[in-house]
């Protein structure tokens, strides 16, 4: 299944397929931002499987420069799917996923019905 531009909770989202290619760099990560803008998408769906493992690895710094391109360019990021693993293994990134599902830029959610859940709730 291709990316696919979905109503969801009255909000347009752009929901990534995980069988795409891998958002591994940030040229990657601007071809979403571009998809999403060009389909009218407030929100782009990327499962956690679609992302470099280098992304929950902050010292990598690769996450930082994926969510600051979501931000400037005024898309919501939404990390989908399990990354216990990845948070079993890191206090800062558990740290980080705490704080940035406080706010409204960046979330990561078990699933698309959490991510309903959530954006119910926000409109």
């Amino acid at each position: 299944m291709p990316d696919v531009l979905e109503d969801r909770a009255g909000v347009p989202v752009l929901v990534c397929d995980p069988a795409g290619p891998p958002v591994a760099t940030t040229d990657a990560a601007l071809d979403l931002i571009g998809g999403a803008a060009f389909g009218g998408a407030e929100v782009v769906a990327v499962p956690a499987g679609r992302l470099d493992p280098s992304f929950f690895s902050l010292g990598s710094r690769f996450a930082g420069e994926i969510m600051q391109k979501f931000v400037n360019y005024r898309v919501r990021l939404v990390v989908v799917g399990d990354i216990s693993a990845h948070l079993a293994a890191s206090g800062a990134l558990r740290a980080l996923v705490a704080e940035s599902n406080r706010h409204d830029h960046v979330w990561f959610v078990p699933d698309l019905a959490a991510l309903d859940a959530r954006l119910g709730a926000a409109g």
